[in-house]
């Protein structure tokens, strides 16, 4: 190792990396909240420390609607802001390094330890709380980096990005804003929870909604009626063949991941009185992409499989299905392209094993850089199996060995003066 790569990993603040993590978590920035624009604004004061030339600016959410590719949003959002920071150098910079500052809700807060999901425990070498594991580690991660470049007192030949999004979770409209503002990269890395893994491409999930009618009457008189949360089964039903279907032949990149394309009913709400036999049943879900699948091929297999549900009543009645929210393609990183041999390289110069190469069921920006031309993949600290989870936590001693690995990857990418 240069003597130059052994000064930034000697230089990379461990202590301070920990309490800004704890910090960023007890945020509590669910997305579409104020919280989640008062991290990003507290991201931007961090990056212009670490001595980076950083852009703030107001999304316009309106204007972006009218784009091509907008992702769609489903959180309430009154305002959304970007922020990106840019060490010196000249030219486009050679590598992106990318984390969102939104998380999901809590859910039910009793099943949370001391009924606070933003506590920030500390439990030995693992951090519990929201957010910990999806992605405020990975987003803590990409400023240690820049922080421990400065400390080194590194100059970089090719400017290294720093992009902090909003709204990755109901969407992805952080990340188009960013790249809709003209920044852009050589390459990026998402710092998104891998367990170690590199994950190269990822499903895409698009939302839906499906309304279901019956016909009302008096619950004393349900035979006169014809209940909606009935006449839904045999719908669901269709949506387990058609999922087993589009998961019948399954990439190896997804490993002995059976499932990699899930499609799941998320949300149920039917009738508006106990006595009477329920008219209207409406389901929210989330329909998995199959890698290159053109996300209108995948609308239509659903919409093919719910219109088809054998149901003499749905024949007369056939549902209605459309698709609000978040609308994930699916991505990946370019047959052969060089990024991932760095990525691989740094990762096992710190670890001292070569990752291992793996795809993602789940959707998230990696699409949006893809399409936007920017060769992208996923590693970061965390499992992803804690993320979106009352036992949502990370391990700290992977967010260490993260940091080190991308303050690595950095070096060699973008070169040193």
């Amino acid at each position: 190792m240069r003597e130059v790569e052994a000064r930034v990993l000697d230089a990379v603040d461990d202590p301070g990396t920990v309490s800004l993590l704890a910090e960023t978590v007890r945020v509590p920035s669910i997305t579409g909240t104020d919280a989640e624009s008062e991290l990003q604004h507290r991201f931007a004061r961090l990056l212009t420390e670490a001595g980076l030339d950083v852009d703030v600016w107001k999304v316009d959410i309106e204007g972006l609607r009218a784009r091509d590719g907008f992702p769609g949003t489903e959180a309430p959002r009154s305002e959304a802001y970007g922020v990106v920071g840019v060490t010196g150098g000249e030219g486009v910079p050679a590598l992106a390094l990318q984390g969102h500052v939104d998380v999901v809700p809590t859910g039910d807060l009793a099943k949370w330890e001391g009924n606070d999901p933003f506590a920030a425990r500390i439990v030995g070498d693992t951090l519990h709380g929201r957010g910990a594991c999806d992605m405020k580690a990975g987003l803590v991660a990409n400023l240690a980096v820049v922080r421990a470049l400065r400390a080194a007192g590194v100059r970089l030949v090719r400017p290294l990005a720093v992009h902090c999004v909003v709204s990755e979770e109901d969407g992805g409209l952080g990340a188009f804003a960013t790249l809709a503002r003209g920044h852009t990269a050589e390459a990026a890395v998402l710092t998104e929870p891998t367990s170690g893994t590199v994950i190269t491409a990822n499903a895409g999930a698009l939302t839906f909604r499906l309304e279901v009618s019956g016909r009302a009457a008096h619950g004393g008189a349900r035979t006169e009626g014809v209940s909606a949360i009935e006449v839904f089964w045999p719908v669901f039903e269709a949506i387990r063949r058609v999922e087993a279907e589009r998961n019948r032949d399954v990439p190896p990149l997804y490993g002995d991941n059976a499932l990699p394309y899930p499609i799941e009913i998320g949300t149920v709400r039917a009738g508006d009185w106990a006595s009477t036999v329920p008219d209207l049943l409406v389901a929210e879900g989330r329909l998995g992409v199959r890698l290159d699948e053109d996300p209108a091929d995948a609308r239509a297999a659903l919409e093919e499989a719910v219109l088809g549900a054998p149901s003499p009543w749905l024949r007369e009645n056939p549902p209605v299905v459309t698709w609000p929210g978040g609308q994930f393609a699916s991505g990946r990183l370019p047959e052969g392209h060089p990024l991932l041999g760095e990525v691989n390289r740094a990762v096992a110069d710190v670890s001292g094993a070569w990752p291992r190469e793996a795809a993602a069921p789940y959707g998230s920006d990696l699409r949006l850089y893809a399409a936007g031309g920017i060769p992208s993949l996923h590693y970061g600290p965390g499992d992803v199996r804690f993320a979106h989870a009352p036992r949502e936590q990370v391990e700290l001693s992977e967010l260490r060995e993260v940091t080190r690995a991308l303050a690595l990857l950095a070096l060699r990418v973008c070169g040193v003066r």
